[in-house]
């Protein structure tokens, strides 16, 4: 379902700009204006990525009069980790048997630079 807030929030996620501007506001609040200033882009470009950041529910902006400050919201980013982590245990336990196997691979067969046997007799 391409409307469930975890969708939206890896969405809003997968562009660099967007994760950029979450690292800065979790150093605190800036206004857009701050926001633009490490980017070569145009206010307006930049007001477009707080508008995918709001929508997702991970930023807010403030409402008083000309100063508007963004401010981070983590909850949305709660979720994200959530399913990470959920996912990453299922991940580390397949590479683990696979590395298993390899292991078991590697000592069933013989290596190249041993030399076989001799039989003392």
């Amino acid at each position: 379902m391409a409307n469930d807030s975890l969708s939206i929030t890896f969405a809003a996620l997968a562009d660099p700009t967007r994760r950029a501007i979450l690292s800065r506001l979790a150093t605190g609040e800036a206004t857009v204006n701050e926001l633009a200033e490490p980017f070569a882009m145009s206010l307006q470009a930049v007001s477009k990525h707080v508008k995918v950041l709001e929508r997702a529910g991970l930023i807010v902006q403030g409402q008083n009069a000309q100063y508007r400050p963004c401010r981070l919201e983590a909850a949305p980013l709660d979720g994200a980790v959530d399913w990470i982590d959920k996912h990453r245990v299922v991940w580390e336990e397949r590479l683990d048997r696979l590395g298993d196997h390899l292991r078991k691979i590697q000592q069933a067969k013989p290596q190249p630079h041993q030399k076989p046997e001799k039989n003392p007799s």
